[in-house]
């Protein structure tokens, strides 16, 4: 086991190696309090939980104390190495400020209660709403953190149960349009490509994707093959100077909201020179000539124009694209969180259709995930979409879920798709949903508009449950908090962005009385007496492992099949991908290898959206489109971002993330090693803005956009001119100081109530904003130390400088 410093290095050093070759072993750990691995009582199977990679790691357990971790070596995703988030992020489940009661609200104060104390009220206020205004006034957000038999459980009790279309969850922020984009290309959910494609592909191109940062233990895997002979190339298309930037062969720096700009003008590139794969396309697509017909109208001179750009770096990004014999792209926020979301992400899929670059070794697409368990929502029904990819439009789908669950059909709510949370908002906000139900996310710092989310979440009409692990900014607002247990302290399967499966073991206990997700969830449903059309219990299971042999019958037959894993299979085999059935016993590396697609009208997960307006397509018109259920090429025309700068606000606004912290920092601010490399939001100015403006490296700015204003230390260099980035993390209160509250620095309090048309996925990335020197506030912190997105890697020896 290797022990290394996780901030100052937090892609490890390098473990070189060349195309076709495998990733070698690097085993990563951290104990705490100078134990040895010889002190440690045993050691239990888990993956990693606060991002999106997947990581396959042991947590060290002594005295019925989680004490650290290791990874582990024989895992398919991370061969042992450890993001800077698993090797200090486990150190939250000790906090001390954990919820070990229930609370309900008296008098306007958050009080201790007992469990029944506070399960009556939900239940009443459940029944009572039911009763009034029936199923449509009660809605459910939920996580990308829990488990796939959590998810489950929650999608049969909303749409079988209760009968309600409002369940959604967190993944609408990070991972909607990932969805989206897949069902518009493939008919359907699921990742195409596999992180094994890195070992193979001579091109790499990331788009609107930090790896570095987002996954940290991926772009490890990069930077081994970039230290290794015959390197792939890479192309990062990011408006700021990430490491990725740095290291890339190419570097595009658009203006935020260009991207389907850029992608037309790519893709025109690409067809111009006849790099297409004719024969896969002929065989394997249609709709290739409409998109020829769109992009021929965006030269690179044009192009260029639009998205502040020189007219040869797009073509120089196009030969690379253009040459590579083995494609393998990314996406992800850059590209996610902005106004034409759904259609620049399918721009992407279409350039790997283009070149016939799927279903091969180093070749193919990955639309990732922002959360751990973003694909497990998806996959479950418990993100507004159906239960195994189901298509809500298609009535033989809907029936095949009223049989596994034993309700009448007409039960299962199908007039309409699930309702996304942006529309769940606006119902709460205008007194037709009355009861909301958040589970492990913290929307009072992680949605758009924060002032407007404060007044709907405070609304006395709206009944607030929050179910979670600490005080949060919006447990604070809740009537009821029921406390959870987490990571560590329950038992349950999550699937990553590669379709990978891993099982998590339980190592300890909860503390006091917080009870798993599960526990609560079946809870409400036995005090609610939901029943199937025989009288038994719905739903049918009573913990975990029956809640996936319930989920591996829910999925048979769909293309997310996991009816050849169990919990035995998973703690013999560190991660298996999904589909894993009778004809694919150990998995599944890549979809679509046989140029054969889950795009049937009959079997697809959607008929598609018009890419520009989001308006859904009928059925009789998929299946004239695509009768054969071949991959669908599809094009968009360019629209404007809806908030461009302008004289008052000059400036275009995006957030992110940085790589010691995971969205709201609810865990890793209580990591020590963590909250001390970043403990403070910055916002990053460009080296001739910042001169312009009379701006100096820590100075105190002010930010502000049509909807609010917040404060920051001035980081310069680092981002594009014209664009401000301020990272998301950072709510009201402050670990060090839990009796302070900050209400200057929360970067959505800037961003706006506007969502993507087809993925409706917020738009984060295309705010127009203004910055000035400012006087710190109340309770200012220093800035996060010089780490953070400052560490540079020496791509040979992983040093950091």
């Amino acid at each position: 086991m290797a022990y290394r410093d996780g901030i100052d290095q937090p892609w490890g050093t390098r473990t070189p190696y060349g195309p076709g070759e495998p990733w070698p072993v690097r085993v990563d750990s951290h104990l705490a309090n100078g134990l040895t691995a010889a002190d440690v009582d045993r050691w239990v199977r888990t993956a990693a939980v606060l991002h999106s990679n997947g990581d396959g790691l042991d947590l060290a357990v002594k005295d019925g104390s989680i004490v650290g971790v290791r990874g582990r070596a024989d895992d398919r995703v991370n061969r042992g190495r450890l993001d800077p988030k698993d090797l200090f992020g486990w150190q939250a489940n000790a906090s001390p400020d954990r919820l070990t009661t229930p609370l309900i609200r008296r008098d306007g104060e958050l009080v201790e209660a007992s469990w029944d104390e506070a399960m009556a009220l939900v239940v009443k206020h459940s029944k009572d709403l039911l009763d009034a205004q029936g199923p449509s006034a009660l809605g459910f957000y939920t996580s990308g953190q829990l488990f796939a038999e959590e998810y489950y459980t929650l999608a049969t009790i909303a749409h079988a149960g209760i009968g309600t279309n409002h369940l959604d969850g967190n993944t609408r922020l990070c991972t909607a349009t990932a969805a989206a984009a897949l069902k518009e290309s493939f008919g359907c959910d699921g990742q195409p490509g596999s992180y094994s494609d890195i070992d193979h592909a001579d091109v790499i191109a990331l788009f609107g994707h930090n790896v570095a940062e987002t996954q940290s233990v991926l772009w490890a895997r990069m930077l081994d093959r970039l230290a290794g002979p015959n390197p792939p190339a890479i192309l990062c298309v990011d408006p700021r100077d990430t490491p990725v930037a740095r290291a890339a062969t190419v570097h595009l720096a658009p203006l935020p909201g260009t991207n389907l700009a850029l992608m037309n003008g790519l893709l025109h590139e690409v067809i111009a020179h006849d790099r297409v794969d004719h024969d896969y396309v002929d065989r394997h697509t249609v709709g290739f000539a409409e998109l020829e017909k769109l992009v021929a109208g965006f030269p690179p001179d044009r192009v260029a124009g639009i998205c502040g750009l020189e007219p040869r770096e797009i073509t120089e990004a196009a030969e690379l694209l253009g040459s590579a014999e083995r494609l393998l792209c990314t996406v992800l926020q850059g590209f996610y969180q902005s106004h034409q979301a759904g259609a620049a992400s399918v721009q992407v899929n279409n350039l790997v259709l283009l070149r016939g670059m799927l279903g091969k070794p180093g070749a193919g697409v990955l639309q990732m995930n922002g959360q751990p368990t973003a694909e497990n929502t998806r996959e479950c029904g418990a993100d507004g979409d159906l239960t195994g990819f189901r298509n809500w439009a298609n009535d033989a789908h809907v029936a095949e879920l009223a049989e596994l669950w034993n309700v009448e059909q007409s039960e299962i709510p199908h007039y309409g798709p699930p309702t996304h949370l942006m529309q769940m908002l606006r119902y709460a906000e205008n007194g037709t949903l009355r009861f909301l139900w958040v589970s492990a996310t913290n929307p009072a710092v992680s949605l758009p508009e924060l002032r407007r989310i404060r007044s709907i979440l405070t609304q006395e009409r709206l009944f607030l449950v929050v179910q979670d692990a600490f005080r949060t900014e919006t447990a604070e607002l809740a009537d009821v908090v029921l406390p959870a247990a987490i990571w560590g302290e329950k038992i349950g399967t999550f699937t990553n962005a590669d379709r990978t499966v891993h099982l998590s073991e339980k190592a300890v206990e909860p503390p006091g009385q917080a009870r798993s997700d599960l526990d609560i969830l079946l809870d409400y449903a036995r005090r609610m007496n939901f029943r199937d059309k025989d009288g038994a219990p719905l739903p049918q299971w009573h913990d975990a492992e029956s809640a996936f042999e319930a989920w591996k019958r829910a999925s048979a037959g769909r293309p997310c099949d996991y009816t050849g894993l169990s919990y035995a299979k998973l703690r013999a085999v560190s991660g298996i991908q999904w589909p894993c059935n009778e004809e694919n016993p150990d998995g599944t590396e890549r979809l679509y290898a046989d140029g054969k697609f889950f795009a049937q009208p009959e079997y697809c997960e959607s008929y598609g959206r018009d890419l520009v307006t989001g308006a859904p397509m009928e059925p009789t018109e998929y299946q004239a489109l695509n009768p054969d259920g071949k991959a669908m090429i599809k094009a968009a025309e360019y629209l404007p971002p809806h908030e461009p700068p302008g004289a008052e606000y000059p400036f275009a606004l995006i957030t992110g993330r940085t790589v010691y912290h995971f969205h709201t920092r609810t865990k890793t601010a209580r990591a020590p090693q963590l909250q001390a490399a970043a403990p403070e939001s910055w916002v990053e100015v460009s080296d001739v803005d910042a001169k312009r403006l009379d701006l100096h490296e820590g100075d105190w700015a002010a930010i502000t956009t049509p909807r609010g204003e917040v404060r920051a230390r001035v980081r310069v260099g680092g981002i594009r001119q014209g664009v401000l980035f301020i990272p998301f993390h950072y709510g009201y209160f402050d670990t060090d100081d839990p009796s302070g509250r900050r209400g200057d620095r929360a970067a959505n309090e800037l961003t706006p109530t506007d969502w993507d048309p087809v993925s409706k996925q917020p738009l984060f990335k295309t705010a127009a904003a203004a910055i000035r020197r400012a006087d710190p506030g109340p309770g200012s912190a220093e800035p996060a130390p010089g780490g953070d997105t400052r560490v540079a890697e020496n791509l040979e020896t992983g040093a950091a400088r």
